[in-house]
């Protein structure tokens, strides 16, 4: 077992290519198994810290996407801070919390009970080192013209939903700012934040995102209900599911990540979950890297899944779709458009018109599972596809090979979709082709957490 600090240097694609092998998984870490391997640079980096007979084991890599306390939701009510909220003001007897009218600041590290109603906002404004836990115990939050939990400052923050309580937080509809930071959600976090626990939360953004968070956002458990005027759930960098129930409602995105300043962060990573998501735009969009370990999916969208590489290890997916089901497109110049599925099930049913039920701007590549596609246009890529197994089916019809239909796109001599071709060629080059005989598959570059408890 590795005695080092997994969840700083595994990346998430190279999770589920671990996860993939089952439970009993022992890669041993030594020059050969790693020496063509995209992400060599991280196990060297393993390696600079542990010795090359250590193993991974899937533990070590679940533990690197989610620490200990993100998992827990626990608390320790006797040394925790309670706030009762009544109306447009609130009741506490702690020096560290701050109430000024209907708007409550906690300053220091610790735990915060909060129940009751609020007209108003809970600001978390400590230092860069506190962690700060706050507990929704049957709490229920509206701001008029703000964010009805803003995080301004603090090493990390986790909301916690206590078991079997009720919770609700919503904005009215609009965002007055109070500071230079851009508000626009109804949980907002400047830094890194993770909701756990085993309650119910309900979300209303009347304007802008239910949840925005400007670094990692993390989610480990509880049943959301979330009904956002934009996306329902923004990260910047990471966002992050081990499990829970979630029903998403957008006028956007449903899970969105997305970092405008660095192509190589924005992604998603869903270990596990049940999701209900009704949104206009996409279901699940990264930038850069979309993965989904497990879960059920039921899906409403313009576009189902969207990514630059989406690999699918496994889960239940049900996709209905106006534009295309999955698109793997030029969102990032980081990887080569990818569309991979290793096991699991996806169902596509497509809309008429100039939709696709897997658009692939670079490769396609199907290890197993099953795609079940009913559409004019089933498969479109720019690339190459490789068949290694598993079972399609298109239009009520097993097939043996994936067909390149072309009806909302063009093909490897066609026109290419969001001016790809010079980006997919460079790509090319740089992953190598993948012709019939050539490795089965090049997994991108690195995708780093900087996750801390």
């Amino acid at each position: 077992m590795l005695n080092i600090n997994l969840k700083k240097i595994i990346p998430f694609a190279l999770i589920g290519t671990l996860l993939l092998s089952g439970c009993n998984i022992s890669t041993t870490l030594s020059d050969d198994t790693v020496a063509n391997d995209a992400f060599s640079q991280t196990v060297n980096t393993v390696k600079n810290e542990a010795s090359a007979d250590d193993d991974i084991s899937a533990s070590d890599v679940y533990d690197a996407a989610f620490t200990k306390r993100d998992l827990s939701g626990e608390y320790d009510e006797d040394e925790a801070v309670y706030i009762t909220l009544s109306g447009d003001s609130a009741s506490c007897d702690e020096g560290k919390v701050t109430v000024n009218g209907s708007d409550i600041t906690i300053t220091e590290e610790g735990t915060y009970i909060l129940s009751g109603n609020l007209n108003g906002s809970v600001i978390i404004d400590a230092t860069k080192e506190d962690k700060i836990q706050l507990v929704l115990d049957n709490a229920h939050i509206n701001s008029d013209d703000f964010a009805a939990i803003y995080v301004k400052q603090a090493d990390k923050v986790f909301i916690t939903l206590s078991e079997s309580s009720d919770n609700s937080l919503s904005n009215s509809g609009e965002y007055v700012q109070i500071d230079d930071n851009d508000v626009d959600a109804v949980i907002f976090a400047k830094d890194d934040i993770t909701l756990n626990g085993s309650g119910n939360l309900k979300i209303t953004a009347s304007e802008g995102n239910g949840i925005s968070g400007k670094d990692e956002v993390t989610i480990t458990g509880g049943t959301y209900e979330i009904n956002a005027s934009k996306h329902a759930i923004r990260a910047k960098d990471t966002l992050a599911i081990a499990d829970g129930t979630f029903k998403l409602t957008a006028g956007e995105d449903g899970l969105h990540a997305e970092n405008s300043d660095d192509e190589t962060l924005g992604s998603i990573y869903i270990s596990d979950g049940d999701f209900s998501i009704e949104v206009k735009d996409d279901a699940i969009h990264a930038n850069t890297f979309l993965q989904i370990d497990n879960g059920t999916f039921d899906i409403t969208a313009a576009e189902g899944l969207e990514a630059t590489y989406i690999r699918i290890n496994d889960g239940n997916i049900n996709i209905n779709a106006s534009d295309d089901g999955i698109n793997a497109a030029y969102k990032s110049s980081a990887y080569v458009p990818t569309f991979e599925m290793n096991a699991g099930s996806v169902t596509i049913n497509m809309a008429q018109g100039d939709t696709d039920g897997v658009d692939s701007n670079g490769n396609i590549i199907i290890n197993g599972g099953t795609i079940d596609i009913t559409g004019q246009s089933t498969f479109d890529y720019d690339g190459n596809a490789q068949y290694n197994g598993g079972t399609l089916i298109v239009n009520g019809q097993q097939v043996s090979s994936i067909p390149n239909q072309m009806m909302g796109g063009g093909g490897p001599g066609g026109m290419m979709k969001d001016g790809a071709r010079e980006g997919f060629e460079r790509g090319n080059f740089e992953n190598g082709d993948l012709e019939n005989g050539s490795e089965r598959r090049q997994p991108p570059k690195d995708m780093m957490r900087q996750q801390n408890q």
